[in-house]
């Protein structure tokens, strides 16, 4: 048990969260994207994570984390070493919330029990990437003690999509 109290817990993703975690991603991703990225794209991306994708996820690392509220999976993070070059640093891949558990504090216990891990495996400083438009994520991490240090842009279809990379020493 990662963290916990008698209302939530952060623990390991393990096969049996697959369902839930096809939820998670659908409704997060839905609520977290629209609009930003192209409907068609984001589409494709919600379809390719099955029951099948996560329950892979969950056994081939130990990186997955969930996020249950009154033994509800509500959440999930994933992290690990930095896909960026340079110094090896750790990184949050990827931090969703269902939209009814936003704003409750429950992303922060996700956050640093991603950082906790990525301690544990002595990788130095911490680097997340997030779109420019994503606004509450943005605003999420500066109010954690993220700083932007690079932009760089991807392609989706036929929009460019602009992102901005936050680190923690």
């Amino acid at each position: 048990m990662l963290g916990s109290s008698k209302q939530f817990e952060v623990r390991r993703g393990k096969s049996a969260d697959a369902k839930a975690l096809v939820e998670v991603f659908r409704d997060s991703w839905r609520h977290t994207y629209q609009g930003i990225i192209p409907h068609a794209q984001l589409d494709q991306m919600i379809l390719r994570r099955t029951a099948d994708w996560w329950r892979m996820a969950a056994r081939s690392n130990d990186n997955l984390l969930v996020l249950d509220v009154g033994s509800k999976l509500v959440g999930y993070a994933t992290s690990g070493p930095s896909r960026s070059r340079g110094q090896p640093q750790g990184e949050i891949y990827e931090l969703y919330i269902t939209p009814d558990y936003q704003g409750l504090g429950f992303g922060e216990h996700l956050f640093e029990a991603c950082r906790a891990g990525l301690d544990h495996r002595r990788l130095n400083g911490l680097l997340v990437w997030v779109l420019a438009d994503n606004d509450a994520a943005i605003a999420f991490y500066w109010r954690r003690g993220g700083r932007p240090v690079a932009k760089r842009a991807d392609r989706v279809g036929n929009a460019k999509l602009d992102k901005i990379a936050f680190t923690w020493g």
